[in-house]
């Protein structure tokens, strides 16, 4: 019998890297302050960490399915680095109203939809109700509480601009709204109860 274990999902960009708005070129990667030592610490506490990011500049033809790869290789440098790693990366190419005929669909892949987070979840043998979502806008935390885990909403990125008070907190699973990964990652001390 397979034992799952517990994982912390987080948003790409506003999370990870600043968010420079359909980034297909790994030069313009800007990692948000702390966050490379959070994962770091995360990584020395055990828990498996997984991105999962809408990409619908590859639907809008900005640039091809390829680029975000590359942009995912640089970063998987930037943060070795800081001693830190991502263990699985999973993207949406998708929009319904894509340019490219190919990536036009509604899929259960973009967020708020949690097919992402249920496609790691079998490869990597990840129990998703123990499990953390954290990113900066409401489809991140839809996406996490669909599937059971619990979420994080940080005040990076897009989160500047999420108004707190229209969040349904108990529906989306919301533990805490956090200034950015590294508080979250202190404050709910996912680094201080050894391995997972």
């Amino acid at each position: 019998m397979v034992t799952l274990k517990p994982a912390v999902f987080l948003d790409r960009d506003g999370v990870i890297i600043e968010d420079s708005h359909y980034l297909g070129d790994p030069n313009r990667i800007r990692l948000v302050p702390g966050s490379a030592d959070a994962i770091a610490a995360l990584n020395r506490a055990g828990w498996p960490i997984v991105v999962v990011t809408n990409q619908s500049g590859v639907a809008r033809g900005l640039f091809p399915p390829e680029s975000v790869e590359l942009v995912h290789d640089q970063l998987r440098q930037l943060l070795a680095g800081y001693g830190a790693r991502i263990d699985a990366f999973h993207y949406c190419p998708h929009h319904p109203e894509a340019e490219l005929p190919e990536f036009r669909q509604e899929c259960i892949c973009r967020k708020p939809r949690p097919g992402m987070l249920t496609r790691a979840a079998r490869e990597l043998g990840i129990d998703l109700a123990a499990s953390w979502m954290i990113g900066d806008r409401e489809s991140d935390l839809a996406a996490g509480a669909a599937v059971g885990c619990r979420t994080v909403l940080v005040r990076t990125g897009y989160g500047s601009q999420v108004n707190a008070a229209t969040l349904d907190r108990d529906t989306l699973n919301l533990e805490m709204i956090a200034a950015n990964l590294a508080d979250a990652v202190a404050k709910l001390g996912l680094t201080s109860r050894g391995k997972v």
